[in-house]
C-alpha cells in the first residue's frame, strides 16, 4: 500500500534502511534501485558491507523510488526524471548530512543518481554505477535494440505480473531508461565514477563502455562475473571502493 502525499512539491521517497555501526559516521552511502524493483535489491550487499569492521564509519541508507516498494505512487505522477529527482533531493536534504556522500545506483537507478550528482547542490564524493544501461542514440534507433527491449520486458513480466500495464513502469522505461541524452550526461560527468558490470549482462550496452572511458577520464570500469543483478562479485567491488574513499579521508 503506497503512502499519500499532498503535492509533487513535497514528494519524498520512503527510507527503508538507515544504519551505521558508528555514532559518528564519516561517510554516507545512498543506494537507489532500478526499474521493476525496490530497495530490497541491495539486501545481500548491505548484509555483507555492514559486517565489515573497516566500514564501521559508513552510514548505509536505502530508498524506494516513487511507485516502488513503500514509496508514494499515483497515476497523477509522470514517473520521469523530474519526479524522481525532486523526490530524491527532498529525501537526501531531509537526512541533513554533514559528511561526504557516495551514491550507488543499480540499472535505472544509475541514471537517476548520475543526474542527481550533476544537477543538485549536495556534493557527491563518488558515483558507483552497477549494471548501468549505456545506450547511444544509434542503439535506440536500431531494430535489434527493440527486440532486446522486448526480451527484457517479457523477462520482467514473468516475475511481476501485470507490470507492463502500469504507468510507473512504462513511463520509467520511456522517460528515463530510454532517454536519448543518457549517454551524453554520463559522458560529461565531472564526478569520479566507477561502473561495475557483469560479463554476461545483456541489458547494458557494454560495447559502448570503451568509448565512454576514452571520452571521460573521471570514469573507470570494473568487469565482474555475472549478469544484471547485484551479485556478490559486484558488492565485494563496492566494498573495496568504499574502503578507498575512507582511506582518502585520513590522508
Amino acid at each position: 500500500m503506497t503512502k499519500s502525499q499532498p503535492t509533487n512539491k513535497h514528494l519524498k521517497l520512503e527510507k527503508t534502511h538507515d544504519f551505521s555501526a558508528s555514532d559518528n559516521p564519516s561517510l554516507a552511502v545512498v543506494f537507489i534501485h532500478g526499474i521493476a524493483s525496490d530497495s530490497s535489491t541491495f539486501g545481500h550487499a548491505l548484509e555483507h558491507l555492514e559486517k565489515n569492521s573497516d566500514l564501521a564509519k559508513v552510514r548505509f541508507i536505502t530508498f524506494d523510488l516513487l511507485g516502488s516498494g513503500k514509496s508514494y505512487g499515483n497515476d497523477e505522477l509522470n514517473y520521469d526524471y523530474k519526479d524522481q529527482l525532486e523526490a530524491l533531493n527532498n529525501s537526501i536534504e531531509a537526512l541533513k548530512l554533514t559528511v561526504p556522500l557516495v551514491l550507488i545506483g543499480h540499472s535505472m537507478g544509475t541514471l537517476i543518481v548520475t543526474r542527481y550528482a550533476n544537477n543538485y547542490k549536495q556534493k557527491v564524493e563518488r558515483l558507483i554505477l552497477l549494471s548501468p544501461p549505456i545506450y547511444t542514440t544509434s542503439d535506440l534507433e536500431d531494430a535489434s535494440f527493440a527486440v532486446g527491449m522486448k526480451f527484457f520486458k517479457d523477462a520482467v513480466s514473468v516475475k511481476n505480473r501485470g507490470i507492463l500495464e502500469e504507468k510507473s513502469f512504462n513511463n520509467s522505461m520511456e522517460k528515463i531508461v530510454l532517454s536519448k541524452d543518457n549517454y551524453q550526461v554520463l559522458a560529461n560527468t565531472k564526478i569520479p565514477t566507477v561502473l561495475i558490470y557483469g560479463d554476461m549482462d545483456q541489458f547494458i550496452g557494454a560495447q559502448n563502455i570503451p568509448e565512454l572511458l576514452k571520452k571521460n577520464p573521471n570514469i573507470s570500469a570494473i568487469k565482474t562475473i555475472g549478469r544484471h543483478g547485484v551479485s556478490r562479485d559486484k558488492f565485494t567491488k563496492i566494498e573495496k571502493i568504499l574502503e578507498e574513499v575512507l582511506d582518502a579521508q585520513t590522508l
